[in-house]
Order: C-alpha cells, then structure tokens, then sequence
C-alpha cells in the first residue's frame, strides 16, 4: 500500500498538477497582497472598481443593505423581465438566486419553480444575515439584470448560464474552462454541484476534454450535444477581458469569471483571489509547467494585452 501512495505521488508530480499547499504558499500568498482580498472577496466592490476601469459588468437593479430594503423589494423590480440575486460575500455560488419569469406576483426560477415575494424576501434577509456569506459575516444582496448568453450556447448549458473561468497569472491567461449548467447542478455553473467542466484550448478556445464529478464525458446529460464540438465564440475578446482583469485588480494571480452576452458581448461576473485547481482535470493537465515558464519571463509586466495573449497562445495551445 505504501508503495502505491508513493507511486501515485510522484505520477501526480511528473504530470505538473499543482496542489493546495504549493497553490497557496507560491502563488497566492506569493503574488496577492491580502489588502486587495476585499476588492475581489465582495462582488459589490469588485462591481465598483470594474466601472471605474470601464470593464463590463452586469447591470445593478438594486443593492439591498438592509431589512427595511427587504420589505421595499417589489419595487425595485417592477417592470423587469427577470433578475438575479447575489450575496455580495458569497462563494461557491452559493445563495444566488436567478428569477427568469414575473408574472403577476409570482417568480419563476430558471427550474420553472414558482416562488412568491414573500419567500424571495426571505431569501434576502438569509443573505443579508450571513447565511451564504465567507464566515457568515454580515452581508448585502445585489440585484442584477438577467445575462441574454449567446444563443450559439444554448444548446450546450439547461437551465443556466455557461461561464468561463481562465486562470491569469501575471497578467498571462493560461489555463481556461468553461462551466455548463445542467439538471444536476440545479442551473448553476458550479462544479461541485455536477455541472459540466469543459477544458479549452488557450489558442482557439475549443473544447479539449469535459468532466463531470472529475470524470470524463462526452455529452451533455440533459441535451446530449457532443462537447467535443464546442468552441467559444468571441474568444480573443474574452482572453483580452481576463488579462485587463490582472491589471485592474493588481492580483499576480487570480481567476477570472467571464461570460457572453448576445447583446454586449464578454461581460466579467466576478473575480477569485484564491481560484480552485479542478480545472486541470477538465483540461487533462497541470498547472505547474505553465506557471514556472510564465515565473521564468523577465520584465512580464512591460508586455501589452496582446503580447502577453500572444504568449500564451504560442506556448499553451492543446489542438
């Protein structure tokens, strides 16, 4: 047995998998000064500074700070097709609630589940109070507009938004996924409650392997596409998004969560001080080899977007 483990060690070693505690002593603490935690850990503040840049965020309907607010939310949305609701602290995507359809006074999730404003309020005070916030500390609820995504995806995401996740390190993309929500994640893009990871190809932005549960597949559960066949629209837009995310925030390290919009284009959901490693399982390699080629770059901060994109798509494509 101890044989094993100790092959098993080195077979991750040898394939470059970078693990938690190289993750987190040589890259993060490394390369993210903790005072600019806040900027990226609070969706609200992230909004802000993104709009002092001039980066594209999701329209803001409303910012619900108090229970007072709560009683008042109605109103906030009258009028509006649909909207989402955010824990400013939240993660894991945890506590966000997306409502496609108002008819009347009753709310339509993206499942079809129909809610009143009295459980929608409820939900907000939940919010407000801690429940899905980093440590349960106090907390706010945004109230965004819906994203329209490109209809050249629909067929590949149920019930939800596909989003993409590129991990920029040192102003460089170099590694990439995309998340598809699916009957099992409940319309969310969140891998850990089973929606689809779909590695991509720095270069092109196509498909380069799926996973579900970290293992492979081939189609989508619920509209049985071929994965395989996926390709981002708008790609370089994208990548030129991600890599003016490091240069907003600062973060030498950090990943960056994107998604297309039909009608504005590559949008910024959040961003992520501390982003999680399973999207080398849905690229079907590490980490490791990309970050210490990109640590071995002098003067990296001097490139320009395109240059550091042109970097990447050189020295990490996989098709």
């Amino acid at each position: 047995m101890l044989d094993n483990w100790w092959q098993t060690l080195a077979a991750i070693g040898d394939s470059g998998i970078l693990g938690m505690n190289r993750r987190n002593i040589c890259y993060i603490s490394r390369y993210n000064p903790r005072y600019l935690f806040p900027l990226v850990d609070n969706k609200l503040k992230t909004k802000q500074m993104a709009l002092e840049y001039g980066v594209q965020v999701p329209d803001l309907i409303s910012v619900v700070d108090s229970q007072h607010r709560v009683g008042d939310f109605g109103e906030a949305v009258l009028g509006t097709e649909g909207f989402c609701i955010k824990p400013a602290k939240g993660s894991g995507g945890k506590g966000i609630l997306v409502i496609t359809k108002v008819e009347g006074e009753t709310y339509f999730r993206s499942n079809g589940q129909a809610m009143s404003i009295t459980e929608i309020r409820r939900h907000m005070s939940n919010v407000l109070a801690g429940l899905f916030s980093l440590g349960g500390a106090m907390d706010v609820a945004l109230v965004e507009s819906l994203i329209k995504f490109d209809p050249s995806l629909q067929c590949y995401s149920y019930e939800g938004v596909p989003d993409v996740r590129v991990i920029v390190f040192r102003g460089i993309p170099v590694m990439a996924m995309m998340r598809l929500s699916c009957a099992e994640s409940n319309g969310k893009a969140n891998l850990h409650q089973g929606a689809i990871g779909v590695g991509l190809d720095i270069a092109t932005g196509c498909a380069v392997r799926a996973v579900q549960h970290d293992r492979e597949v081939t189609l989508h559960p619920d509209t049985k596409k071929s994965l395989a066949d996926l390709k981002v629209p708008a790609w370089q837009q994208l990548l030129e998004l991600a890599c003016a995310c490091y240069d907003m925030s600062g973060l030498g390290y950090l990943g960056v969560d994107l998604v297309l919009d039909a009608d504005r284009g590559p949008i910024l959901l959040e961003l992520n001080a501390r982003p999680g490693l399973s999207i080398q399982i849905a690229n079907g390699a590490g980490l490791l080899p990309r970050l210490r080629l990109v640590e071995s770059l002098k003067k990296v901060e001097r490139m320009r977007i395109d240059q550091r994109i042109g970097y990447a798509q050189a020295n990490f494509a996989q098709t």
